[in-house]
């Protein structure tokens, strides 16, 4: 029997265990939910999307536990109130355009023939969902997916342990039967073995690209849906005409907020090289102002890593950066306890040389570097194995789009960083993975569609 542990980076204390489930009993479960399938799928649109959204208010309505608990988990400040607005957001939009995403495509009626495109459930959607945001990651599929009426297996990070077993709870209550929306403790060759097995038919899985690799792996010759969010660097570029302070504001903010462990959080910065010595000089005065500490204390504004060996990791490319030439801006916090407590960098003077410009951080330092126009800093920006954001600061919109343009990522920001609109779709490319989340393309992805070619009969 394995035993998945919760260590709390807050202390490096056990803050919750579970027990995984074994192969045959993972099984049984997932056949139970399937046989669940038809039941729900055959329910009105509008009875699942009310279910779907009285569920996502019933997590909300647990808001001020699960902040702490969050913190605890995976060492979050408690000052910036946990994950519902955003998960709530992207729910709440999900539901709003159900009708038309999911509405038939008609191909044309005559006197002989109707002809139209229906979307249908694929069946057993399966999210391996990651800790950074555990609930609005999770959420991303899980509405959607039962909206359309699939049947859901959510399987959490264990260093968010818990946060699957109070969203399962929380649409329990609302009404959503357990056998619909099942949250399953797994461990990785439970997981693999299902996946292999056939078990789901589609897959979401939002983390490294060796849990991507592996997942890939996996399903390998089922035909079994994927749909991957792996690595990030993503870059800002300020312009010279950009707004500085602003610039500084977001991109900055982008690359620290919640540790630096953010998806699509800004890991390198290009600036035009009027504007790098201030843009400089106000991002190192920002991040000093930071306090790191205990992500309870509602002063804390940068909490711990969420756990030791992604803070080492950080530790690692920093030193190598600096080794290589670096300047590090940012002297070392008291709090930095050389462990999951870690202080935040600026570096300049890098180079893509170095890892810490070209290989996913994920944790609170940013690499500048100057650049003379569009032209190399679309070059810089694109030598990377990496694609799932970029942000343009430009007072100029059509310069904007024109660099968008030529930028390989899945989305182009102007004049802010570091969001998620459910208005659009969460998709990236090379090597941050393929399908895409939310928005009417999110509805496609969690169904298949199923042409109608009635031919009538006439006498």
């Amino acid at each position: 029997m394995t035993t998945l542990t919760c260590i709390s980076p807050i202390d490096g204390s056990v803050f919750a265990t579970r027990q995984a489930m074994a192969l045959d009993a993972a099984r049984a479960a997932v056949d139970e939910t399937r046989a669940a399938q038809a039941a729900w799928a055959a329910r009105p649109l509008a009875e699942r999307v009310a279910l779907v959204s009285a569920g996502v208010a019933a997590l909300g309505a647990m808001n001020d536990e699960i902040v702490p608990e969050l913190a605890r988990m995976m060492g979050r400040p408690v000052r910036y109130g946990g994950e519902f607005r955003g998960t709530d957001e992207r729910a709440s939009h999900m539901a709003a355009i159900a009708a038309e995403a999911l509405a038939d495509i008609v191909a044309g009626e005559d006197a002989s023939f109707r002809r139209y495109i229906r979307r249908v459930p694929h069946g057993v959607v399966f999210v391996v969902a990651p800790w950074n945001y555990p609930y609005m990651t999770a959420i991303n599929t899980v509405a959607p997916a039962l909206i359309a009426g699939n049947v859901v297996v959510l399987k959490h990070a264990t260093q968010t342990l818990l946060a699957g077993e109070r969203m399962a709870r929380a649409f329990h209550a609302a009404g959503v039967p357990e056998a619909v929306f099942r949250n399953v403790f797994l461990s990785h060759e439970t997981t693999s073995a299902l996946i292999s097995g056939g078990a789901f038919d589609f897959v979401n899985f939002t983390g490294s690209v060796a849990g991507g690799q592996a997942m890939e792996r996996a399903a390998a010759g089922t035909f079994t849906g994927l749909g991957l969010e792996l690595g990030g660097k993503d870059p800002g570029y300020v312009m010279e005409d950009a707004d500085l302070d602003a610039a500084v504001e977001v991109l900055i903010d982008g690359a620290m907020f919640n540790s630096g462990q953010c998806c699509c959080g800004i890991e390198r910065i290009y600036v035009h090289e009027s504007l790098y010595e201030p843009f400089v000089e106000k991002a190192a005065a920002l991040v000093r102002g930071y306090r790191l500490g205990n992500p309870l204390d509602p002063e804390t504004t940068l909490g711990p890593m969420a756990n030791l060996r992604f803070a080492q990791e950080v530790r690692a490319q920093i030193a190598e950066a600096l080794e290589m030439g670096a300047t590090a801006h940012i002297e070392t916090f008291a709090e930095d306890d050389g462990g999951c407590y870690l202080s935040p960098q600026i570096l300049t003077d890098v180079s893509h040389e170095m890892r810490v410009m070209r290989e996913e951080s994920f944790g609170p330092v940013v690499g500048i570097m100057p650049v003379s126009g569009d032209a190399e800093a679309i070059g810089l920006m694109n030598d990377s194995p990496f694609g799932l954001t970029a942000s343009l600061w430009t007072s100029d919109m059509e310069r904007a789009v024109r660099v968008g343009d030529a930028i390989e990522t899945g989305t182009v920001f102007m004049n802010r960083a570091d969001y998620l609109d459910p208005g659009l779709c969460w998709t990236g490319c090379k090597q941050t993975g393929r399908g895409g989340a939310l928005s009417v393309i999110g509805y496609h992805n969690l169904t298949r569609p199923k042409s109608y070619h009635l031919k009538k009969v006439t006498k």
